[in-house]
């Protein structure tokens, strides 16, 4: 009987015991372990060293043939290096440079960048046996930065390809190379995003890592952690020159469609529609009537080109391009690229608040040594994102054509001359541009040649247009710099 109360608490501290909820056990981060993919993958890896004869400009600096003379380091070095002995003319100099590699096929052919090889007289690939071997270029492609190369062996290592499409965002990768020349150097990071676009880079659909990609690096592979490349290591950003976390890769199956054709060939065809084309913001979008920013804004056309002959305008939105979506107007220039030269294909435009289907016909893009001759820096090319360029250098005359400001906007007629100066067929010239024009970078000088999908002919047809907008909605102008045309967003403020 004297035991029983504690029985009874015992009892009681039990059951509330099980009342109170017990925390499970934390799950345990295991972090991926590389280094099996590293021992089944790394013997493909390669390193490559090429040799390039340069000419000096027989300053007494034979090593350092490249620096020139504003810059502070050509003083050190003229100080503290001997100068040329002998003659003081131009001399051969040797310049090495570094890269990597890897094998797709056990009968020696080796993908790498084209910058890595190319100008090269003599390229040496050298294997992680210590093996090495002379390679030649089987055929390279600048504009996307491929090389395929062959060395004469059998029997050799090879990687497993992958399927770059089934990447996700925040996958690890793996990538092997030779920075600074340590071969075989393994750097790990994950994927931070897909079909990134960069500057001057309208054929790629980059891989951005946040891999360690260093000098040395370029061309070598990335791999998932299947042990799969799903890519190659082309470029990194940089304001320093080294590593800052964003590096880029181009997908296998972009570099293997290039591998195929320089395999059959020897060079690449690409398709080629001939547009001048730029990013439909959301702004451009409500302009035009757009449920959503998305497709290529056309802005300027190739005279006779393939688009303009299909019966693509200016300010036509292409959504579609042989059946596949145009989400943004990095898309299309890719997709144009990839369609072959000579086939007629359907197009889907936005014109005028409504969807139309058109069918052109693919040219083929000339070889780079026909592009090199083309258009220059600061002018439009064909089918590129549209380019800053500079004011026309003509000063708006004091004449009669002019209107009353509107949105800051004070436009005048042209005069013949200027006309035949500017080579104008329409449009009107900026006298003012104040603020909210100035603010969406119109300038003093430039042309305005449309309003949305409206040919502009005189500053009274600009202003009466104008004045028929509601207050609050954003319109897009047309608007000529030089030899260069781009759309610009200008929102209709009320009072104005």
């Amino acid at each position: 009987m004297i035991r029983r109360p504690y029985v009874f608490l015992t009892a009681v501290l039990l059951a509330l015991s099980l009342l109170v909820p017990v925390e499970p056990a934390r799950a345990q981060v295991v972090l991926p372990d590389f280094a099996d993919l590293v021992e089944r993958q790394g013997g493909a890896v390669v390193n490559i060293s090429t040799t390039q004869v340069v000419r000096s400009g027989g300053r007494g600096l034979p090593q350092l043939p490249n620096i020139p003379e504003d810059d502070p380091f050509f003083e050190f070095f003229r100080r503290f290096l001997p100068p040329n002995q002998g003659a003081p003319g131009p001399r051969d100099l040797e310049s090495r440079s570094l890269g990597s590699g890897f094998i797709i096929s056990a009968d020696g052919f080796i993908l790498t960048n084209a910058h890595v090889v190319e100008g090269a007289e003599d390229i040496t690939v050298r294997l992680t046996d210590k093996r090495e071997f002379r390679a030649k270029v089987v055929g390279a492609d600048r504009r996307t930065d491929i090389a395929l190369l062959k060395i004469e062996a059998t029997g050799l290592p090879r990687v497993a390809l992958g399927d770059a499409s089934r990447l996700r965002v925040g996958e690890w990768v793996v990538a092997i190379g030779s920075p600074f020349g340590f071969d075989n150097s393994v750097t790990a990071g994950i994927v931070s995003a897909k079909g990134r676009a960069l500057p001057q880079e309208n054929f790629v659909p980059f891989i951005q890592t946040d891999v360690a990609i260093n000098p040395g690096n370029s061309g070598g592979p990335l791999f998932n952690l299947r042990g799969e490349v799903i890519g190659i290591n082309s470029q990194i950003y940089s304001r320093t020159g080294g590593f800052m976390g964003l590096s880029f890769a181009i997908p296998i199956d972009v570099a293997m469609d290039i591998v195929t054709q320089l395999r059959s060939t020897g060079r690449v065809a690409r398709g080629r529609i001939g547009v001048v084309i730029q990013e439909v913001t959301r702004e451009l979008a409500e302009s035009f009537g757009l449920k959503k920013p998305m497709g290529a804004l056309v802005n300027s056309l190739e005279k006779g080109g393939p688009a303009q002959s299909g019966g693509i305008e200016p300010s036509d939105i292409i959504l579609r391009f042989d059946g596949k979506v145009v989400n943004t107007s990095g898309d299309l220039p890719r997709i144009v690229a990839a369609t072959r030269p000579g086939s007629r294909v359907p197009v889907e435009v936005w014109r005028k608040g409504q969807s139309r289907e058109l069918t052109v016909t693919v040219a083929d893009t000339p070889d780079e040594r026909a592009a090199a001759r083309g258009p220059q820096r600061g002018q439009p090319g064909p089918q590129g994102q549209a380019p800053q360029g500079q004011a026309p250098q003509a000063q708006p005359p004091n004449v009669s054509g002019r209107g009353q400001p509107r949105q800051g906007l004070s436009v005048i007629d042209p005069t013949p001359e200027q006309r035949a100066q500017l080579r104008l067929a329409a449009g009107v010239l900026v006298e003012e541009a104040q603020g909210n024009a100035a603010r969406a970078g119109i300038r003093r000088g430039d042309v305005v040649v449309a309003i949305n999908n409206v040919e502009i002919k005189t500053a009274e047809q600009f202003n009466a247009l104008m004045g028929q907008f509601e207050r609050g909605r954003n319109v897009a102008l047309l608007v000529r710099r030089g030899e260069n045309s781009i759309y610009i967003p200008l929102r209709i403020e009320p009072g104005s």
